[in-house]
This record gives C-alpha cells, structure tokens and sequence, in this order.
C-alpha cells in the first residue's frame, strides 16, 4: 500500500474476526515501527505482548469503573475525564451507568493486546512546571505506538490506541510486572477487522491550521 492510503485507511478497529495475528506478523509490525522518533532518540519505549485470555480479561475488568465513569460522563454531555471544566456528575450516577461496551470488550476480543510502557528516567517532561496536566512526556511514546498502528493496517490488521485502564494504572504494572519508573501509555487491542474502513470523517485542513496565530485565517491554498 502507498503510505497516503495507510495513513487514510487507519480507522480505531474494535471489531474482531478471531482471526490470529501471528507473532512473525508482530514481529515485522515492531520491527518496523521502532523507527519512531523520540526525545533525545533516548528509546525509552517498551512493549508487552499479552496473548493469554485470564490475563486480557483481567485488563477488561481493570477498565470497567473508569468506563462507566466515561460513560456517565458523556451521558450527561460532559466531555470525560476532562481537565479543565470540572464534572458534575454523582457518585451514584456513575455506579448505575453501565461501562461502554467498546471501552471494555476489545481487550477480550482481540487477537492480542500490546501494552505500551516509557521509562520516564529518560524522557524530557518540558511542561512538567506548568500548571496544567502535563503532555510532553507522549511525545516519546505516541509516534511509536502510531507507527505500530500504521504497520498493522500495511499488514491487515487493526487496532485502536486505548488509555482506559491506565486510570487504575497500579494495577495494570502489578498484573504486568512493570517497574515503578515506568509510565503506562497505551493499549492496543490488535486483531483482523471485521469491516476495514477507508473512509474516515476527519475535519478539513480550514478547520485544523490558520495562518501566523491561533487565531489566524484558515489554512487554505
């Protein structure tokens, strides 16, 4: 595939055939998203490869009481989890919100789940006296687990990047034996695509760029 297609075609794949993804297949996905950049070129990256079902059940469960606040969250139209305007929803009303099927279900469904991890003793964290939440730090991360995304889709396969259970993220280092210097970045459920999408709704160039400010004209040419 050209790569314009894969970067078209990479939808958030959440669907499942049951098809397998072969460890060769992981392996030449890895071997190419490695390549990422990251700060300082210091690879602080990691990945774990998780196949066995009690393992990635456990995960789903990790993930369901932050689902259900997500989803508690958005039914009240709020925007979840968020920083910067506080949620008004209640403690009860989130225990009576079921968790969102497609925050919980995909790490049971998929083939495999990658679990991506960044030693943050070698990450330049820029914005770390800031006061807002910091983001920087996933700039030594996110290009890598992208590039995975992207070799999948050439490959044809499909994942999405999930942060889910990273609310409970004590627990996911103790079920997966990560050290305390680490940070849990992301979780990709992995597997063949029910459907492959190759129309994405994403915004138009004018609605994303302007011209010399943020609040320039729009980029267009």
């Amino acid at each position: 595939m050209e790569l314009n297609d894969v970067m078209r075609t990479t939808f958030s794949a959440r669907d499942y055939t049951g098809d397998p993804v072969p460890d060769e297949v992981i392996y030449d996905i890895l071997d190419t998203a490695r390549f990422a950049p990251s700060g300082g070129n210091r690879q602080g990256n990691r990945v774990i490869i998780v196949r066995d079902q009690e393992t990635r059940d456990r995960i789903s469960k990790i993930a369901e009481q932050p689902a259900k606040i997500y989803a508690a969250q958005r039914d009240a139209g709020e925007s979840p989890w968020n920083t910067i305007v506080p949620s008004d929803v209640t403690a009860q009303r989130i225990e009576e919100t079921p968790p969102l099927d497609i925050l919980v279900e995909p790490y049971r469904n998929a083939s495999v789940v990658l679990v991506f991890a960044v030693d943050l003793r070698v990450v330049a964290s820029m914005d770390k006296e800031l006061d807002r939440i910091g983001v920087i730090s996933g700039a030594s991360i996110y290009p890598f687990v992208w590039n995975t995304l992207l070799a999948a889709r050439q490959a044809g396969f499909g994942g999405t990047i999930t942060t889910v259970p990273v609310a409970n993220e004590p627990e996911v280092k103790k079920l997966l034996n990560i050290p305390l210097e680490y940070a849990v970045s992301a979780l990709v459920p992995l597997g063949k695509p029910v459907k492959q999408l190759t129309r994405l709704r994403r915004k138009p160039v004018e609605k994303i760029a302007t011209r010399g400010t943020f609040d320039g004209e729009p980029f267009t040419v």
